[in-house]
C-alpha cells in the first residue's frame, strides 16, 4: 500500500514539474528560450533539453530500457545537452522532451519501486540503486532546474509561477514597493551587522 501511494505520488509530482518546466518557455521569442542568462550561460531550452536528457538516462539505461531518442554514450557527454544548437529547434527539443516522458512513464509503470537499477556515473558503492531513488533522484533535478527556469523567466519579463492557470496579474508597482521594502531592510541590518573578515 505504502509503496503504491509512495510512486503514485512521486510520478505525479514529476509530472507536475515537466509541465512548469515547459511552461517558462511559453510566449517567448526564439531568442529569449536560447539566450544566456547568467554567467555560466544558463539559458531557458538549454534546461529542457538537459532534463530530457536527464531522464533517457536515468529512466532509460539504469535499468536497461534503452531511451528511443539517440543520447551519447555518457561518458562522451560534453555538455552540450545545456544549449540548443542553431540547428535544433523549440520544437525538437520540446518533442523530445514530451517523448521522453512518455519512455520514462513506461518504466516507471512497469517496475515496482525497488526494482534494481544501476548508474555507471554513480561512484561506488552508490551506483547499484532502485526505481525509488531513481525517482527521487530525477524529481530533484527537474525541480531544481524548474526552479532556475523560473528565476530566468522572471527576469526576462517578470512571470512566475508554477502553472497557467494560478498566474495573476503582474502588479508593477506591488512588486516594486515590495523590492524596495527588502533593500532598505537588507540596507538597515547590514549597518548593523558585525564586519565579517
Amino acid at each position: 500500500m505504502i509503496d503504491s501511494f509512495a510512486k503514485d505520488n512521486l510520478h505525479g509530482r514529476l509530472r507536475r514539474d515537466r509541465a512548469a518546466l515547459l511552461w517558462k518557455l511559453d510566449g517567448l521569442s526564439e531568442y529569449d528560450v536560447r539566450r544566456p542568462l547568467t554567467a555560466t550561460g544558463t539559458n531557458l531550452l538549454g534546461l529542457v533539453k538537459h532534463v530530457a536528457t536527464v531522464e533517457a538516462r536515468y529512466f532509460g539505461e539504469v535499468f536497461d530500457r534503452p531511451s528511443p531518442e539517440p543520447l551519447c554514450r555518457w561518458q562522451d557527454s560534453d555538455g552540450s545537452d545545456q544549449w540548443a544548437a542553431v540547428d535544433e529547434t523549440r520544437e525538437q527539443i520540446t518533442g523530445f522532451y514530451r517523448r521522453t516522458w512518455e519512455h520514462a512513464d513506461a518504466t516507471i509503470d512497469a517496475l515496482p519501486l525497488d526494482a534494481p537499477g544501476h548508474v555507471p556515473w554513480w561512484p561506488e558503492p552508490h551506483s547499484r540503486t532502485n526505481l525509488f531513488a531513481v525517482m527521487v533522484h530525477v524529481l530533484g533535478e527537474t525541480l531544481r532546474h524548474a526552479g532556475h527556469a523560473d528565476i530566468l523567466r522572471e527576469g526576462l519579463d517578470g512571470r512566475t509561477g508554477l502553472r497557467a492557470e494560478h498566474e495573476g496579474r503582474i502588479d508593477e508597482e506591488a512588486r516594486a514597493a515590495h523590492r524596495a521594502k527588502l533593500e532598505r531592510a537588507a540596507g538597515a541590518a547590514a549597518s548593523i551587522a558585525p564586519t565579517q573578515g
